[in-house]
């Protein structure tokens, strides 16, 4: 697309975005709700490794570093569907949408990245200035955010993080097409949620599940939005094997995007709005 033709897109995308910024007492709210909870999971995952007689295939440093940033980035993740747009859609009021003169899926996606960046914002800044800087002052240095151990898996990780992004908002549009079928959509949103937070890697970490069901979760899409680039931040994947993540996600990302733009186009042709 040209810059004319990508400019309502970036109008919606700022206006939402803008918006969505003004939920500081929201975002701080859940600031210390995702504190307690990482800090519940590194307990549990410090019995864990003190009890275990064999070696895991993940260092317990980099389960910290995983668990921080799993809370830090817990916005970002395609668990909850944009609540304005799924309102829209009930009450009919979609048929504005409609009418507008620009492509829908392109302006629903828009909406994910103010939905899923703005709220990310707001509360992983000061989530991981709490765990890499607060928890050694009080005696919980092991509990702490590591950096990466390298500026090449910084980078590497920051390229990943970007393709999260846009795997999470093709995952967010698609669940908000599903709406088009569904009267509450209840039941697609917690088939989503509980797909994402296990098999992702948000309450267990992917290289901590059986042999037999590494190839099956390291092949689905899920593993792209947690558990590859978290890997990547704490050195376990290399810089070097971060093309491969990128691949993963990339290829994925384009699969849901086409996957959402065929139903929207069906969804379209069938959707009754009350009144005509």
């Amino acid at each position: 697309m040209s810059g004319s033709l990508l400019r309502p897109y970036r109008a919606i995308l700022s206006a939402r975005f803008r918006m969505l910024l003004q939920y500081r007492a929201a975002a701080l709210a859940g600031l210390w709700t995702q504190i307690f909870f990482g800090l519940v999971l590194l307990m549990i995952y410090e019995g864990f490794y003190r009890s275990t007689t064999t070696r895991p295939p993940i260092a317990f440093a980099e389960v910290v570093s995983y668990i921080w940033l799993g809370q830090a980035l817990l916005a970002m993740l395609p668990w909850n569907p944009d609540a304005e747009l799924r309102a829209m859609i009930r009450s009919g009021a979609v048929a504005y949408e409609l009418c507008r003169p620009i492509d829908l899926y392109s302006l629903w996606y828009a909406r994910a990245l103010a939905w899923r960046t703005a709220p990310t914002i707001l509360r992983a800044v000061p989530m991981c200035g709490f765990a890499a800087a607060v928890l050694p002052l009080i005696g919980l240095g092991e509990w702490r955010l590591a950096p990466p151990p390298s500026t090449a898996a910084a980078l590497a990780f920051g390229a990943t993080l970007v393709c999260t992004l846009l795997l999470g908002c093709a995952l967010t549009t698609l669940i908000n097409i599903s709406f088009l079928w569904t009267v509450s959509g209840d039941g697609a949103v917690m088939l989503l949620t509980t797909l994402v937070t296990f098999l992702s890697g948000m309450i267990v970490p992917l290289p901590l599940f059986p042999d037999w069901a590494q190839p099956i979760v390291q092949a689905l899409p899920f593993a792209g939005l947690v558990d590859l680039p978290f890997r990547v931040f704490t050195g376990h994947i290399p810089p070097a094997a971060a093309a491969s993540v990128l691949q993963h996600q990339i290829l994925w990302t384009i699969a849901l995007v086409l996957l959402g733009r065929w139903l929207l186009s069906r969804g379209i042709r069938q959707v009754v709005v009350q009144g005509g």
